[in-house]
């Protein structure tokens, strides 16, 4: 998978903001929207606002990574060209795309607006917002992991990486690729060593939830014989509970959180409250919309404030 998403992905900062006057503006801006859409930022060195925007609208072409340029004008020294665009009061900001302005604003704006702004040019342009190629090659992997393609899966994920170091969903997933390949240290490994900025988000914490059930997943014993085992004796609860651990680890979630259940219900202290937890355990480690989850809390919780 190709993940130089857009064409001039990598480009230095040199080459994404630039200086222009009225020589040059037909180069510089005209001419070059052509081929990338220009962001011109129309300022003077009395204008306060301007000091503030100017940095942060800078900040956000460099973080489009290409799609996107910028060019600063001096309106003192470039009064013909302020004239002709009626800027009447700075800081404004002007987009071109083939030679013609598609959208613009005035004043000082929040940084948000600001990136929202970057998005709606390079989209307007027909080019990916920032971050939109890297989620959809993200999707992308997470398929052929539910395909059972944990290899692809783990070097698309490596890919996104390497373009978004911190980009936690992909980090998620190439955990969770290791640990379908049965690799379960590679995957405590990556965990450990995760951007701390990243380390608490909901994906890592899946990962963290999925590994702990997949360490377990290895002690599970048998499915039918802790099936007898509890139907012979309904009230051995440490059966159940590995009864549950088992279901768990051939794929069924749903009666691994029934048999939980039914262990919390029969024993709600039992083993430190064991059942609670392996069901926190489980329901981290799925999607939060998924059905097992929605029903199993909903039940918990029904449970806890009877």
């Amino acid at each position: 998978m190709d993940l130089n998403l857009m064409g001039a992905a990598g480009a230095d900062d040199a080459d994404l903001i630039k200086d222009s006057d009225e020589a040059s503006f037909m180069q510089d801006v005209v001419e070059a929207s052509q081929h990338t859409p220009i962001i011109v930022d129309f300022w003077a060195p009395w204008c306060g606002p301007c000091k503030t925007l100017g940095p942060q609208l800078e900040e956000a072409v460099k973080a489009a990574k290409g799609a996107v340029k910028m060019v600063k004008v001096n309106v003192d020294e470039a009064q013909m060209i302020a004239g002709q665009l009626q800027i009447q009061s700075i800081p404004t900001v002007y987009a071109f795309h083939k030679g013609q302005p598609i959208d613009g604003f005035q004043g000082a704006v929040p940084q948000s607006e600001i990136k929202d702004f970057v998005d709606r040019v390079v989209k307007a342009a027909g080019g990916e917002a920032p971050g939109e190629g890297l989620a959809a090659a993200v999707e992308a992997a997470e398929e052929m992991l539910a395909e059972g393609a944990a290899t692809d899966a783990a070097q698309t994920f490596a890919a996104v990486l390497g373009e978004d170091p911190q980009n936690a969903p992909a980090y998620g997933g190439m955990v969770r690729a290791h640990i379908a390949m049965d690799e379960l240290d590679q995957a405590e490994a990556l965990l450990n060593g995760a951007p701390i900025e990243i380390s608490k988000s909901p994906e890592l914490e899946a990962a963290h939830a999925q590994l702990a059930l997949a360490r377990q997943a290895a002690d599970a014993g048998p499915v039918g014989d802790l099936t007898a085992a509890v139907e012979a004796n309904p009230d051995d609860l440490q059966a159940r509970f590995d009864l549950a651990q088992a279901l768990y680890a051939s794929g069924d979630a749903e009666g691994a959180v029934e048999h939980l259940l039914d262990l919390f219900k029969r024993d709600k202290e039992w083993n430190e409250g064991a059942a609670k937890t392996q069901l926190f355990t489980i329901f981290d480690a799925l999607k939060p919309n998924d059905p097992v989850v929605l029903n199993g809390r909903r039940k918990l919780s029904s449970m806890i404030f009877a």
